[in-house]
């Protein structure tokens, strides 16, 4: 008797399961599945943060604007600069004649005879001319005018008979003007171009430094050599 024909699994082959078409679509409906649910908790946990953040920023905001309302805390404020206080004398003087004017005159560059030329024109204007020498300053310019308070008028005379120079004060108390010639001096004002008319010392130095940043010229390091 003929013996019956086992039937065949379709799904097994050779002992290994055979995936079907709708196994294989299951599968990766399922991936596409899981992908979805982790970038939907990506962006919930994104939304969070920034939801967190935003709250705080208003309330930090909110406790800022109740402090500065309480005065607990202030905004500061942008302060207006300084002004530059000016070192010049601004009183007006009348021109003082040359005959009652103590005068010393000082140079202070490489120029030999410069002081004697110097001080011999101005005895020849009728200064009074006493300490003539040579000394070492650090001064740059034309030429320094230095005197104390009571010779501001005496060194007001003098400027206009040096134009260029700069004017300096000191502590002495006699009236007296000191004169040091530096490497930009050419030659006085001709004598019937000064001008006598009142007016203001000169400090061209506070806004165009050609001397060092001090306040004072560096005054002589040692006395006078003539």
């Amino acid at each position: 008797m003929a013996r019956k024909r086992q039937v065949q699994d379709a799904s097994i082959l050779h002992g290994h399961h055979v995936v079907s078409g709708p196994e294989l679509r299951a599968t990766f409906d399922a991936a596409a599945l899981d992908a979805d649910d982790t970038a939907r908790v990506r962006r919930r946990v994104l939304h969070g943060i920034v939801l967190v953040l935003l709250i705080g920023v208003i309330a930090a905001g909110i406790i800022t604007a109740l402090a500065i309302i309480n005065g607990r805390f202030s905004i500061p404020t942008a302060e207006p600069a300084e002004e530059k206080v000016s070192t010049c004398p601004a009183a007006t003087f009348d021109y003082t004649p040359p005959e009652q004017i103590n005068l010393n005159v000082y140079n202070s560059t490489s120029r030999p005879g410069l002081a004697r030329s110097v001080a011999d024109e101005f005895l020849a204007r009728k200064f009074v001319v006493a300490d003539v020498g040579n000394i070492d300053a650090g001064y740059r310019g034309v030429a320094a005018v230095i005197s104390g308070a009571a010779g501001q008028s005496a060194a007001f005379s003098v400027q206009r008979n040096l134009p260029g120079s700069d004017y300096f004060q000191d502590g002495r108390t006699d009236g007296s003007v000191d004169v040091i010639l530096s490497q930009d001096y050419r030659a006085l004002a001709p004598p019937d171009l000064v001008d006598q008319t009142p007016g203001t010392l000169s400090c061209p130095r506070e806004s165009r430094r050609v001397a060092d940043d001090d306040r004072w010229p560096v005054m002589p390091s040692a006395a006078p050599v003539s």
